[in-house]
């Protein structure tokens, strides 16, 4: 009998904890959409982060991984703009953060596989110097 008891108030105690109600937190609307991503996330835009170069009317961006050709628009002039001060030569390319809108290329055209539709402009700084990378020629 004491053990009977004994697992009923058991069993008694663990059914009382599942009802016990829990604070549940939301994140508000203007966030987070039904599938439990950002605005930004569902927006279809891709963030890219690399090395931006803008010369003669050709803007290439580059990653770790990839090479893309951007597309020249308002936002694009804008970037070139905002990378003018870090550069020293035409030809120097600064690292960006956008995120933008990966376009295939037309079958027409010659270039890389993919452009990026620069939508929105999140971070410009120059490239990090890296003292390695140099070879430097002559005599001490």
């Amino acid at each position: 009998m004491k053990k009977t008891s004994c697992i009923l108030l058991v069993m008694l105690a663990l059914v009382s904890c599942k009802n016990d109600s829990k604070q549940n937190i939301e994140t508000p609307i203007s966030t987070k959409a039904e599938t439990g991503k950002t605005v930004k996330q569902n927006d279809g835009l891709t963030l890219v982060v690399g090395e931006f170069v803008y010369y003669e009317n050709a803007a290439v961006l580059q990653t770790r991984t990839d090479i893309y050709g951007v597309i020249v628009n308002e936002k694009m002039q804008e970037l070139n703009a905002m990378a003018k001060p870090y550069k020293k030569n035409d030809t120097d390319y600064v690292t960006v953060q956008v995120r933008g809108k990966l376009v295939p290329k037309p079958e027409t055209e010659e270039g890389w596989d993919y452009r990026v539709d620069i939508k929105e402009i999140i971070k410009v700084s120059p490239v990090a110097a890296e003292e390695k990378n140099v070879i430097k020629l002559g005599s001490k």
